[in-house]
């Protein structure tokens, strides 16, 4: 058995959420200090507008989707910590500026949803090495499982960026990053961003990981007991991930606790 097959094994045993434990925990909980939420512009709202109506084509919704997808990032990448730097300009000056101070970034993509955000972390950080976590919740126990695991080689002094693209309970990325420190990734160095998240998800999260730092682009207030965030809706039909690539959901299967209907 292979080191990854083990690890899926020991996390299997290991996490089991109690969904109506973290439903109730976080009421009346003010909103923790590492959450993120980017600043909501009236270019962002009518971003929301667009990809959260129902009436919005699949075109469209991608379109917009990618365009947020990589506001975030951006928004993201300005809490990395940089150190002063001095560079020689083309007329022989000086400029004093500023450059990551870390070894690398890795980007780690929660599937199938959160590997919509790839394009926007490649589009913005050149040669940035890409890895992939595969968590399913099982309907029949509510429990996520992981089923697949890709990361790259030594993560010990990178900076990661842990994408999924909507968080409801958060039981999904709790795992995510227990997989992230599993490989010694410093908590303090998990960027945990989504495009929408739950206050519910957010608590969870913090928690759990009080040092992961959590961004995104808007908290919605509640789940229902389906756990989909209410009232403002991103999907029509089955969950982000199958707006996005045009595809229906299984009936007895979730990618993950974040990519259920929201």
């Amino acid at each position: 058995m292979s080191p990854n097959e083990n690890i899926c094994l020991l996390l299997q045993r290991k996490l089991r959420w109690d969904i109506s434990a973290l439903a109730s925990a976080h009421q009346g909980q003010p909103l923790p200090t590492t959450l993120s939420v980017m600043e909501s512009t009236p270019q962002v709202r009518g971003m929301h507008t667009i990809i959260r109506n129902k009436e919005t084509n699949r075109d469209e919704f991608i379109f917009y989707s990618k365009r947020l997808m990589r506001l975030l990032i951006e928004h993201a990448l300005s809490f990395l910590p940089l150190k002063p730097v001095s560079v020689e300009t083309p007329q022989g000056g000086t400029y004093e500026g500023k450059r990551l101070s870390g070894k690398r970034i890795t980007g780690v993509s929660i599937l199938r949803a959160g590997e919509t955000m790839e394009q926007a972390l490649m589009a913005v950080c050149k040669d940035i090495r890409l890895g992939k976590i595969l968590i399913q919740t099982n309907h029949d126990t509510g429990e996520p499982e992981l089923h697949y695991l890709r990361l790259p080689k030594d993560l010990t002094e990178d900076y990661v960026i842990l994408m999924d693209s909507t968080v409801s309970t958060g039981a999904a990325a709790l795992m995510a990053v227990r997989v992230l420190l599993d490989h010694d990734v410093a908590e303090d160095k998990i960027f945990l961003i989504s495009l929408l998240m739950a206050e519910m998800g957010v608590h969870s999260v913090a928690y759990a990981f009080p040092k992961v730092r959590i961004i995104t682009t808007a908290v919605d207030k509640e789940v229902n007991d389906q756990f989909h965030i209410i009232p403002h809706r991103i999907d029509v039909k089955g969950n982000f991930g199958d707006r996005y690539f045009g595809t229906d959901a299984p009936s007895d299967w979730c990618e993950s606790d974040d990519g259920m209907d929201i």
